[in-house]
């Protein structure tokens, strides 16, 4: 792991360390070299669940005239004092002047200490080194979400049912905490907002039927008139902190 971290045992509980920073530096850069793009797992959003550990690739785009010869490792920075370094970068060129370096690291939820305070939004600090002996050091280079995963589900009820009789939609809201003793496990998430959509049996696309919010318990439960046979389900949009989810769709018989 590339993970630094400070922890320190408290009675009853194990308290969760923060991941150490480094000493702050300026932007600077020499030349005409430039940073002209950054991706963070493809979308920019990186998910941590409970268990199995998750690769976070990084990729970085620059162009020199003298080309590309190199790129220091990452520095991944967010809130809570979160801070992870990659591996080397590899460098692989598109033209003679442009290329694209990229490093991962690996995060486990299990062992590595995560503080809840560090979901949110982190930042992508680069250095990369031109051929001409160009270089560029950029703090918050690109950003990206770093969030905890959700979970979400959805069932409706009664099946079968008779076309105008009442269906109720019930589910739950969870998401990781990441700070949970033994282990990370997945919490009520509540007061959250959360649409019920429908797609018909024969159709591929979902309709948002109405915008309700989860409990104190993240309970989820709703009632609609049954009209055709077709799929419900819950879906989540996510906030900073915490990743979109869909519910799989349950399937309701109208007779």
């Amino acid at each position: 792991m590339r993970i630094r971290a400070i922890g320190a045992a408290v009675t009853g509980a194990l308290a969760l360390s923060a991941f150490a920073v480094p000493a702050a530096q300026a932007d600077g850069s020499q030349g005409d070299i430039k940073i002209t793009k950054v991706v963070v797992d493809g979308d920019n959003k990186v998910s941590i669940g409970t268990s199995g550990a998750k690769t976070i690739k990084v990729s970085v785009t620059a162009t020199d005239n003298s080309g590309i010869a190199g790129a220091q490792e990452f520095a991944l920075e967010g809130p809570g004092t979160g801070f992870l370094t990659t591996g080397k970068p590899t460098c692989t060129a598109a033209s003679a002047t442009t290329s694209t370096c990229t490093a991962s690291v690996t995060v486990d939820p299990k062992t590595d200490y995560l503080l809840n305070a560090s979901a949110g939004t982190w930042y992508v600090n680069a250095w990369i080194d031109a051929n001409d002996e160009d270089y560029v050091w950029k703090e918050k280079a690109g950003s990206f979400k770093f969030q905890r995963a959700a979970k979400l589900t959805a069932n409706a009820s009664p099946e079968p049912v008779k076309k105008g009789k009442t269906i109720t939609v019930t589910g739950k809201l969870t998401r990781a905490d990441w700070e949970a003793y033994p282990l990370p496990k997945y919490v009520n998430y509540a007061s959250q907002s959360v649409k019920l959509q429908f797609r018909k049996k024969s159709a591929s696309t979902y309709t948002t039927v109405k915008t309700i919010k989860s409990n104190s318990s993240g309970n989820l439960s709703t009632t609609v008139k049954a009209s055709v046979d077709g799929y419900y389900r819950y879906v989540f949009a996510g906030t900073t902190t915490t990743a979109a989810v869909n519910a799989t769709g349950d399937l309701i018989d109208v007779k």
